[in-house]
């Protein structure tokens, strides 16, 4: 995998041959978080499979886990216990060279807050990923894609919020990243804007065939998907997979 030098290759058990082989494949992971006498598990025994260029869903209301879990599959955090398979790597032995590694050329990460550097064009914001990169996008043409052509030397002030999520997208996608993590990132939109967010997520999922994963509390979102993981209490209570994938401005909410 590009980007992941250092990272111990391991087999996958049960892997069908047939098919893709996963993304991501984790395996029995806990995490359980310690303050003072307070013992706090945020996840129980989750297993999952993401697989290349599908968009998923993982819905559930806050502190269901779903935000340690993406932590967990983009390398930010450590399981206490089980594995994460990357593309035939094991992420839980990596050391923390190997991890960033990992982060700065695998994974594109998304937040509710967009973390864009005030001081920064929108172009200028995108590129402090594309000089690290070892294969990325033009700014321009990573902006081009979330629909910011025009939008190059505006700074973040002068954008809308929902423009600057996309300027965030931009900055994500431009390393050409094999995976998506965003977590609740139409959270802090209002519902016309979030579905802006949600096409330009779907257009990279669908034009670079980016695997994606979304966190979100609101199930209308989840009709947008390939494959829907409810998660309750640490744990993944369903997978479902959707017969048709909705476009977002179908979707209301």
């Amino acid at each position: 995998m590009r980007g992941s030098r250092g990272l111990t290759s391991r087999p996958i058990q049960g892997q069908d041959t047939g098919s893709p082989a996963p993304v991501f494949q984790a395996r029995g992971l806990t995490k359980v978080y310690v303050m003072g006498e307070v013992r706090v598990e945020a996840l129980r025994g989750v297993d999952l499979d993401l697989y290349p260029g599908e968009l998923v869903v993982l819905l559930g209301p806050s502190g269901s886990g779903k935000s340690t879990l993406l932590n967990i599959l983009g390398g930010l955090d450590s399981p206490t216990s089980g594995q994460v398979i990357a593309a035939g790597r094991d992420l839980t032995q990596a050391g923390e060279r190997a991890l960033t590694a990992f982060r700065r050329q695998d994974v594109g990460f998304v937040f509710q807050f967009y973390n864009l550097i005030p001081s920064l064009t929108a172009r200028e914001n995108v590129a402090i990923v594309t000089e690290i990169a070892e294969d990325p996008m033009t700014p321009e043409a990573a902006l081009d894609l979330v629909g910011l052509s025009a939008r190059l030397d505006h700074f973040p002030a002068q954008l809308s919020g929902g423009e600057q999520q996309r300027v965030a997208i931009a900055r994500a996608i431009a390393k050409r990243p094999r995976v998506l993590l965003c977590d609740e990132p139409t959270g802090a939109l209002d519902s016309t804007t979030g579905v802006r967010v949600l096409e330009v997520l779907e257009r990279v999922n669908r034009e670079l065939g980016t695997t994606t994963a979304v966190i979100t509390h609101n199930a209308a979102i989840a009709a947008m998907a390939d494959r829907v993981v409810q998660m309750a209490d640490g744990r993944i209570q369903s997978v479902r997979t959707n017969p048709e994938r909705r476009a977002p401005r179908e979707i209301h909410w």
